[in-house]
């Protein structure tokens, strides 16, 4: 799981309340908002006033995080389990958890006429269209002399229509950071596509079966099944990595070569409640506060385990994924 999207969070030095709410309406959500809210009596006034608005906004689960008088993120979710915590930072590994991985992806449905691109990743789904510029697009069977080169024009003009779509496709893998390509739709038109793409998109593609610009309903159902089994298998590889590397492992280690910069990857066994000791930076994270001062760190205070380690994970842009078969964290290394 890439952690872009929690970034903003770590902008601010002051205290988060992070509230999680589960899907409830009317006087019901407000009880348990009141329940919860006890639970932040140490908290910033102004945090608990902003989170009191939100909460009335919907009636959906929802994972809230309040600095200052800001209301910073608010994520909706299929479910969550209630709880409040006031602490020096975003309490995220619930909502991580919840919301499941999040993987920078496109989905594509490619014709003749061009293509339908959704973008996943850097903000909610965002869908465009590159249309055909160039005609004409259907074959017919009106013989004669002038039949073959009439055909021979037809398939031009797919050609430059899947050129233009390619371009397209290369254009957001390079600006999102694209792991994977699903594609869909008219079979040689995905073969025309495939044929232009530039190699770091190319070697992203997975081809589904179902799905046209006029019927996206078995496109996205394919598009799901084929994005869980690539986190299923990206999860996998990144497990067996580590044990063939004997990678860095427990909190110390993986601390440490995250100080650095150096880690690919954090693998975490679930929640670590456990109290660590962190600085302002994004990166300073240690078991002892006298080992942050060793870093430069003057300045330290406790908080959980886990959002410690979100938070380096975050601002080192290094994959965060929840392995429940380790027992311990671990880290796989860039170099």
């Amino acid at each position: 799981m890439r952690l872009d999207f929690i970034r903003p969070l770590y902008e601010r030095q002051e205290p988060y309340a992070s509230v999680y709410l589960a899907g409830l309406s009317g006087p019901e959500r407000l009880r348990r908002w009141r329940s919860l809210s006890g639970e932040l009596a140490d908290a910033d006034p102004r945090a608990v006033e902003v989170l009191e608005k939100a909460v009335t906004d919907t009636g959906r689960a929802r994972a809230m995080f309040a600095s200052g008088d800001e209301l910073v993120m608010a994520e909706t979710l299929p479910k969550a389990a209630e709880q409040a915590l006031w602490a020096p930072l975003p309490h995220v590994t619930p909502m991580l958890r919840e919301r499941g991985e999040n993987v920078p992806h496109l989905r594509v449905i490619v014709d003749h006429a061009g293509a339908e691109l959704t973008v996943f990743g850097g903000g909610s789904p965002r869908r465009s269209t590159v249309e055909a510029t160039s005609w004409p697009l259907q074959k017919t069977a009106q013989g004669g002399w002038s039949q073959r080169h009439y055909e021979r024009g037809v398939e031009e003009a797919w050609e430059r229509n899947a050129t233009s779509a390619a371009r397209g496709v290369d254009e957001q893998v390079r600006r999102i950071g694209a792991e994977l390509v699903i594609v869909a739709g008219e079979p040689r038109s995905r073969s025309m596509l495939c044929d232009h793409l530039g190699t770091k998109a190319s070697d992203r593609v997975l081809m589904v079966e179902h799905g046209s610009r006029r019927d996206h309903g078995g496109f996205e159902r394919d598009a799901e099944t084929a994005l869980d089994s690539w986190l299923e298998r990206r999860r996998s590889e990144l497990i067996g990595r580590y044990h063939q590397s004997a990678g860095p492992t427990g909190f110390e280690e993986v601390a440490h070569v995250l100080r650095e910069g150096r880690a690919e990857a954090v693998l975490l066994p679930g929640e670590l409640s456990h109290s660590v000791w962190i600085g302002p930076g994004g990166t300073q994270l240690a078991r002892t506060p006298d080992e942050l001062r060793r870093w430069g760190v003057e300045s330290s205070t406790t908080d959980r385990a886990d959002s410690a380690l979100a938070r380096a994970a975050a601002m080192t842009d290094a994959e965060f994924w929840f392995c429940d078969e380790l027992d311990q964290v671990a880290a796989l290394l860039r170099y």
